[in-house]
């Protein structure tokens, strides 16, 4: 009981210790700031833009059906165009 117990107080710390880190770089996001919302807005359509990318990657990966493989490789080719479009639109 002991170790177990233990082991669930050190799983227990570091989801906290992750948690503050989290906020700790949420804060620090807000501090520093994106003042203009249209970039804000720009940014995350980006990053979810590269999850689902990310997601079409692990799935043309893992189909074998040669259809369902040409479906996933269009998504990804607009996936990227729309990525290429997002970016031009963010200020550097």
């Amino acid at each position: 009981m002991g170790d177990a117990g233990e082991g669930l107080i050190d799983a227990e710390s570091r989801i906290q210790e992750r948690m503050e880190e989290l906020e700790r770089e949420r804060s620090e996001a807000r501090r520093r700031g994106v003042t203009n919302p249209a970039e804000l807005r720009a940014r995350e359509s980006l990053a979810s833009l590269k999850l689902a990318r990310t997601e079409l990657a692990r799935q043309l990966d893992a189909t074998a059906n040669e259809r369902r493989r040409t479906q996933i490789a269009h998504a990804m080719s607009e996936v990227d165009r729309r990525m290429a479009e997002v970016s031009a639109a963010i200020p550097v």
